[in-house]
């Protein structure tokens, strides 16, 4: 499955969709994950906690996207181990700062070519496409600023 061709199916928008999801569970455990180290400055305690609780609301606002769909979806429980993997980290500043902000790209990246994959495609799909592709504007939008909030954070402690 590709984002570099059209979105056929609903079936297939339910793959990608819950590609999203996986995607927001990684971003909202690393964030979590960070937040709660003792040698963070209040600064990015709180970038990292709002990180990880937007992620949160992308998450069920995609899964409430799949659940709409007319077609068979993968159960969580067998997304939720990849997401659980364990990974190490860098864990200076500079480390934390850039593992967020590579999880944001990633995450603006994934719905900036989910939307052009959307877009380009003629398929009929089980929810209404102008909702489904305002949905995805917002939250890629969202990530774009968080983008730009870790961008900017790590600028200024150069």
């Amino acid at each position: 499955m590709s984002l570099q061709s059209p979105v056929r199916s609903d079936h297939q928008l339910a793959r990608l969709l819950q590609i999203g999801v996986v995607l927001e569970e990684v971003v909202e455990a690393r964030a979590a994950k960070h937040s709660e180290l003792d040698d963070i400055d209040d600064e990015i305690k709180e970038l990292l906690e709002e990180a990880a609780e937007e992620s949160a609301t992308h998450r069920e606002r995609l899964d409430k996207l799949v659940d709409e769909l007319d077609a068979e979806t993968i159960p969580f429980d067998e997304i939720q181990p990849l997401v659980e993997q364990q990974y190490e980290s860098d864990q200076d500043f500079d480390g934390i700062l850039y593992d967020q902000l590579c999880n944001e790209e990633t995450a603006y990246k994934f719905y900036d070519d989910l939307i052009e994959a959307i877009e380009s495609s003629d398929a009929e799909f089980s929810i209404d496409r102008d909702r489904l592709l305002s949905l995805l504007r917002e939250i890629r939008s969202e990530e774009e600023t968080g983008v730009e909030e870790v961008t900017t954070l790590m600028e200024r402690r150069e």
